[in-house]
């Protein structure tokens, strides 16, 4: 209850109807209840006088209660299925949302199958159980509860006797909870693993053909789903156990019932028809009591999904907003601040180990304002994390990051993530046409021209030969392309919209070296204008800076510019000479 609880925000908006809908089956199911009473009067009346006028009008009767019955529950149906729908539909959104404002560390953490389970099969757990089991758990509840007075009224004596398996049942509902909340739990996660799977193997099909890989893939599948099914038929099998309780506890009370009601109607001490009532409300009571253990694992698999959905929900978003910069902010005024700057910048992972050392130590660097720095460093050196950091994509351990003298983090992200802009070295395209693709960059609202111009800076005019040019759906993660053409939508995308700051993790690796040549010259036209910094790995993307910074052991060892750095520091020439076994 406390996890099922929590979607109270989610149901508030749309509790009129619900309880309407709750209302209705409750009535519903007492308009059932009203059936034995009408058989009751029937046989002691109509039938034990010899009335064919009175057994037709009790058949009315009957037939009346039965249309009722039955319009009630069409109408509980209609009543909860839009509301529901739209409870649904707002719960994913929150979810979608949340997961956009997720820092990238959580991401980073989170397999994909898993959030994507989350947002579908458990959410359409979520509305089954409010559509259902949340109505009917009240409604069956309501409805035994009238039918045992009712059949009190009747006979206190047999219905003491139909009483007798309640305790039983109590206790295997009980022990059955608690094994079906751990079995739900392992199915669910089970499935957001096979998920994952999936998702990996449809997105890295290439690898997968291209090594021959797809018995092994299809043996990890098969595992798993293996372990998937030995846990369903647990579920499977703790139902079985509680469904065959359910039915046979209260069977053995009616059966003693009828043959104690039967022998006192031979006694003359209970007309037959009050015996016909007492066993059609036993009768009517069956389903309620039958359906007592498949409500409970809709609710305990509606708790568990639950749990799921809020275990992303609680997870500590990114601040839309500004944050105190440890130390205060700094003095915009001073020219020696303007540009970009590292100021004594550590960076450890959130999740790295305890007293492991920290990815960036203390990193000092300055990029003048207008200037395109190069950073260099060998595999593992912390390039890419630090080109992460100036759009606080992961925030900093210790030190600060400033532009123009502000510190980054006394900006909103917003504001901060518009006026610098990322190219990454493995490009990634969403399913949406070349032009979508490429006003990402600029709030998605940059004219056709300023399209035009950074499709011409990337030196992809190879756009124009697709069949509907800029309008062209590029596919999912732009496998259509090749990886030089997504990466040069990617630099497109990241000079769109004329940033103050450009900061490209190697934005060419993929080119061949005429296009290089190519896009170098055009960059360069752009760079002119903006303060960059380049992750480079070969001396023709480091020959487009002005100046040089290598990074080495997470910290900055040298400054300068390509030459200065070839002539008096030896492990930038290593790795400039030696670029396709060191600098990767």
């Amino acid at each position: 209850m406390r996890s099922l609880l929590r979607l109270w925000p989610y149901v508030r908006p749309v509790r009129t109807r619900l309880f309407t809908a709750a209302f209705v089956a409750v009535v519903a199911s007492c308009v059932g209840l009203v059936i034995p009473l009408v058989l009751k009067w029937l046989v002691d009346g109509p039938v034990a006088e010899r009335d064919p006028a009175g057994v037709w009008l009790g058949a009315l009767y009957l037939l009346l209660l039965g249309l009722a019955e039955a319009l009630l529950f069409g109408l509980r149906r209609w009543l909860v299925a839009r509301p529901l729908a739209g409870v649904e539909a707002g719960m994913r959104a929150d979810l979608y949302r949340h997961l956009q404002r997720l820092p990238v560390a959580f991401h980073d953490r989170w397999a994909s199958g898993q959030l994507l389970s989350r947002g579908t099969g458990d959410l359409m757990l979520l509305r089954m159980f409010l559509a259902f089991p949340l109505t009917f758990l009240l409604v069956n509840g309501v409805t035994i509860l009238v039918g045992v007075i009712i059949m009190l009224i009747q006979d206190w004596t047999l219905g003491l006797v139909i009483l007798g398996p309640a305790v039983p049942v109590l206790v295997v509902c009980v022990v059955f909870e608690k094994r079906y909340a751990l079995a739900a739990r392992r199915a669910q996660d089970q499935v957001g693993d096979l998920t994952t799977v999936v998702e990996e193997s449809v997105l890295g099909i290439r690898i997968v053909k291209g090594f021959g890989r797809h018995r092994s893939q299809a043996r990890a599948f098969r595992e798993l789903t293996r372990t998937l099914r030995g846990t369903e038929l647990y579920k499977a099998r703790l139902l079985a156990t509680i469904w065959a309780a359910m039915m046979a506890l209260p069977e053995v009370a009616i059966g003693a019932a009828l043959v104690l009601g039967a022998v006192r109607v031979a006694d003359g001490d209970l007309s037959a028809g009050t015996l016909v009532a007492f066993l059609s409300t036993a009768l009517a009571l069956r389903w309620p009591v039958d359906s007592i253990g498949f409500l409970l694992a809709l609710s305990q698999e509606a708790a568990t999904a639950t749990e799921r959905y809020f275990e992303v929900m609680d997870a500590e978003p990114e601040s839309s907003g500004t944050t105190e910069p440890a130390g205060g902010g700094s003095d915009g005024d001073r020219d020696g601040d303007r540009g970009l700057r590292f100021h004594g910048v550590t960076f450890r992972y959130p999740d790295a180990p305890p007293g492991s050392p920290p990815v960036l130590d203390r990193v000092d660097l300055h990029v003048r304002p207008g200037e395109s720095m190069a950073l260099v460093g060998a595999t593992g050196s912390g390039k890419t994390t630090l080109t992460a950091l100036v759009p606080r994509l992961y925030e900093v351990t210790a030190g600060r990051i400033t532009l123009d003298g502000a510190d980054i983090r006394a900006m909103s992200r917003e504001e901060l993530r518009t006026r610098v802009a990322v190219a990454f070295e493995e490009p990634t395209l969403f399913s949406a046409t070349v032009g979508e693709n490429v006003r990402m960059g600029a709030d998605g609202d940059a004219a056709p021209a300023e399209v035009e111009r950074a499709l011409a800076v990337a030196q992809a005019d190879f756009v124009h030969a697709l069949p509907q040019g800029v309008d062209t759906q590029v596919g999912e993660q732009g496998l259509s392309l090749s990886g030089g053409q997504r990466q040069r939508l990617a630099l497109a995308r990241a000079v769109v919209g004329r940033p103050d700051f450009l900061v490209l993790d190697d934005p060419l690796s993929a080119l061949d070296v005429h296009t290089e040549a190519a896009v170098e010259a055009a960059l360069r036209r752009v760079l002119a204008d903006t303060t960059a910094l380049i992750v480079a790995h070969r001396p023709s993307t480091v020959l487009l800076a002005d100046r040089v910074a290598l990074l080495s052991g997470g910290r900055i060892t040298a400054v300068g510019t390509h030459h200065e750095l070839l002539r008096s520091h030896a492990e930038y020439a290593h790795l400039m000479s030696g670029e396709e076994e060191d600098g990767r």
